[in-house]
């Protein structure tokens, strides 16, 4: 369970280290109220409505703001990103990243690159900006370079979470930051019933970040839950 209990109908004034508090009404307002605080532009707003048709999640505007900033702080050059999409979270980091930065983006199905090498475009991106590799994460990141990185954000398949965290420490520079999407799993994370292996290895990879020494972690409160961390 990650040190995290079932959601209760209280809040407590205190709580363990590691230990989620019962969300009232008023801060699930406030966080939808953050969620959308930044406003997306049209390209963003398009690959999302791709993206919405297509019948795949994509990131929500206050993880997509979370992530530009993160890449702005990083003041990062080479990015790579597991889950290409239609471009929604591609377009946040590339707003964020160096005018000369190179996101390096996968993903298995070609023709959701597709979408976002048109969105892309259409925000005032050069080609040359973003490198599409189509093909099974697990497979292309072998083939990156050690320490060329200066960002990964992982939005793949929840049950290869573990094996992206063991790439992303070798792609890594010091001082570079990991993010995984989905954290919270629609509230799963914390729920105490049977659930599926995504979630279960969701779990496991909060742990396993919170308890590393090579890492210095948060959970950012935003879309369905954005676990940063930077490599010390």
């Amino acid at each position: 369970m990650c040190g995290f209990p079932p959601p209760t109908d209280t809040v407590t004034a205190r709580h363990p280290r590691g230990q989620e508090r019962a969300i009232t009404g008023n801060r699930q307002t406030s966080w939808a109220f953050a969620d959308a605080f930044v406003a997306e532009d049209e390209a963003a707003r398009w690959a999302r409505d791709r993206a919405q048709e297509a019948g795949l999640p994509s990131v929500s505007p206050g993880t997509g703001a979370a992530l530009r900033m993160l890449a702005a702080t990083a003041d990062a050059k080479a990015v790579a990103e597991i889950g290409t999409g239609t471009g929604v979270s591609g377009l946040h980091l590339l707003h964020g990243m160096r005018p000369d930065g190179v996101l390096t983006t996968v993903d298995p199905e070609p023709d959701r690159q597709q979408f976002a090498r048109e969105a892309f475009r259409a925000a005032g991106f050069a080609g040359n900006r973003a490198r599409f590799i189509p093909g099974r994460a697990l497979d292309v990141l072998p083939r990156l370079a050690d320490g060329g990185y200066d960002l990964v954000f992982c939005d793949g398949d929840r049950t290869e979470y573990l094996d992206y965290l063991a790439e992303s420490l070798r792609l890594l520079r010091p001082g570079g930051l990991v993010c995984f999407e989905g954290a919270f799993a629609d509230g799963r994370t914390v729920d105490s019933g049977p659930q599926p292996a995504e979630v279960l290895r969701t779990r496991e990879l909060l742990r396993t970040v919170r308890e590393s020494q090579d890492l210095m972690p948060a959970l950012l409160p935003v879309g369905d839950g954005l676990l940063c961390a930077v490599k010390r």
